[in-house]
């Protein structure tokens, strides 16, 4: 981000210039924005890749996280205004995939017809229950052992007890707003879905995003990938080569599958 630009957002790679769409990617809870820097030298030329910077995290880490849905996707749908009214597609894993989600049922009504795909990765499906035991209500050291052991964050980054003091309020509040989501619109989105899970995934495994399908009005493919839950930092060559396919490397063409 250069100085004095939109704090929420990281422009990963170089510019590029009259992109024909820009995929808004969403990390998990916690997720630094930076994740997604390595993705730029793997996409076809004419994608621009952007990456959301929530508060909690980097230059904003002293910033309050958000306690709810409706003022965050407030605040992320007014800061990415200028990016939605242009050809875009949108990806977010775990916790961001439910943004993402959120994201594209507004996009729909204030600038519909842009979203061009939405690729939602380890997110259950919205009227999927959470299964497993609520990460969010363990105490600090009981969720510091379950994020290391989930691997979504460096060990040096989760034994850090410092920057894990900063850091622990805002993953657990985003772990909660994740884990409390559910579909308060059964009428799914318009841009077509591209639901990803990882076939070792003990979190949000095929079951728990098999009826994505039902929230695709313009389609929904259900894609398997290789590792577990943070397959995106495990097996990147593999998920960037659904994204350039899905997004129409050659030439710029939406592909439908």
């Amino acid at each position: 981000m250069r100085p004095g630009g939109n704090p929420w957002l990281l422009t990963c790679g170089r510019p590029v210039r009259d992109p024909y769409v820009t995929l808004i990617c969403f990390p998990w809870a916690g997720g630094s924005p930076d994740v997604f820097r390595p993705w730029a030298g793997g996409l076809a030329d004419g994608i621009e890749l952007l990456a959301v910077r929530l508060p909690g995290r980097g230059p904003r880490i002293r910033e309050r996280h958000y306690e709810d849905w409706e003022l965050l996707l407030k605040d992320v749908s007014s800061a990415l205004a200028p990016h939605l009214e242009r050809p875009h597609a949108l990806y977010g894993h775990s916790f961001g995939g439910r943004l993402a989600y959120e994201l594209a049922r507004f996009a729909a009504t204030a600038h519909p017809g842009r979203t061009r795909r939405l690729f939602v990765s380890a997110c259950r499906s919205p009227d999927m229950p959470q299964r497993r035991p609520l990460l969010h209500t363990l105490p600090d050291h009981q969720l510091r052992e379950a994020l290391h052991r989930l691997g979504g964050m460096p060990p040096e980054l989760v034994g850090d007890d410092r920057l894990m003091r900063l850091m622990l309020p805002t993953i657990r509040s985003e772990i909660r707003l994740a884990e409390m989501w559910g579909s308060r619109d059964g009428d799914g989105v318009e841009a077509p879905i591209t639901a990803m899970f990882g076939r070792r995934d003990a979190v949000d495994g095929r079951a728990d995003m098999a009826r994505w399908r039902s929230f695709g009005r313009r389609g929904c493919e259900l894609v398997d990938m290789p590792g577990g839950h943070f397959f995106p930092l495990t097996h990147r060559p593999h998920l960037l080569d659904v994204l350039n396919s899905r997004l129409g490397a050659a030439g710029g063409q939406d592909q439908l599958w």
